[in-house]
């Protein structure tokens, strides 16, 4: 069953000449974890935000095409009920989190005020959210206190806590150390599965060719291949989009190895000593 379908997706900003998605159509599968990668001004964010609704009914400009999201149309339905069917998580946690929270525990809260749940509700929701991102034991604490990584992990779990079915995240660990983005990666495959269908777009491809399903390549707003990491960063073209494959695929490549089950170049650092075994036996 499709969570997401986009279809023939065209935007473009207000006063900006060129259209920033052109046309684009894909579905993802209910419980699934796709991972957008494209140079910059490739169209992921702006992907990302239709995913959500912010483009166009908080941008505007100029809208075509469809966004349905569990069942929903992205672009018309109403804000607070997207809300519970799609969850954003941004580059930086400074501009989701809410400043004004004293507490974790009350930070990770925030969002669930306004929905009106009863209190039993509200408490069992951010209990299950803090400890899944490993953030239970810090939920007496100041959230400006946390570290980055930590900092991002609670904007996760404040999302979550509202139950969306599908959790889009641009960039999150643009901003962190390695051992912070590792954090994140981690927390998000748990999310992952749990069942939630997981939406990334990110540099780290490395990252993403371990943790990601399929990936979806843009470049200058169009969508130019949507399949399997092996397939993606196996691509002979890659880096024409502003893209480097993983630094394992690269080795690979250079030493003329490939999978010996799939016959393409390898993406993770299993698959390569699978292979490289394989090519100097």
């Amino acid at each position: 069953m499709a969570s997401v379908i986009v279809e023939n997706l065209k935007y473009r900003y207000p006063l900006a000449q060129e259209l920033a998605l052109k046309g684009i159509s894909f579905k993802v599968k209910e419980g699934e974890f796709i991972g957008l990668i494209g140079a910059n001004a490739a169209g992921k964010s702006t992907l990302c935000q239709a995913l959500t609704g912010l483009v166009p009914r908080f941008y505007r400009g100029a809208y075509a095409g469809r966004v349905i999201v569990g069942g929903w149309e992205a672009a018309s339905s109403d804000r607070s009920e997207m809300a519970l069917k799609v969850g954003m998580v941004f580059q930086n946690p400074f501009t989701q989190l809410s400043g004004v929270k004293l507490t974790v525990y009350e930070e990770a809260a925030f969002g669930l005020e306004n929905l009106g749940l009863p209190r039993s509700e509200m408490i069992r929701r951010i209990d299950w959210a803090l400890k899944l991102l490993g953030l239970y034991r810090y939920k007496d604490r100041n959230p400006l206190t946390l570290s980055g990584g930590q900092m991002q992990r609670l904007a996760i779990a404040g999302t979550l806590a509202l139950k969306p079915e599908v959790l889009v995240l641009d960039e999150p660990t643009s901003q962190l150390d390695p051992a912070g983005a590792e954090e994140i990666f981690q927390a998000v495959h748990e999310l992952h599965r749990e069942g939630v269908t997981v939406i990334m777009a990110e540099h780290k491809v490395e990252k993403l060719a371990r943790y990601a399903e399929r990936i979806l390549l843009l470049d200058r707003g169009e969508l130019i291949d949507f399949a399997t990491p092996s397939q993606i960063f196996s691509r002979n073209d890659l880096e024409s989009y502003g893209v480097a494959a993983p630094v394992y695929t690269r080795i690979c490549r250079t030493l003329g190895a490939v999978d010996p089950e799939s016959g393409l170049v390898p993406v993770t650092f299993e698959q390569a000593c699978r292979a490289l075994e394989y090519h100097y036996e």
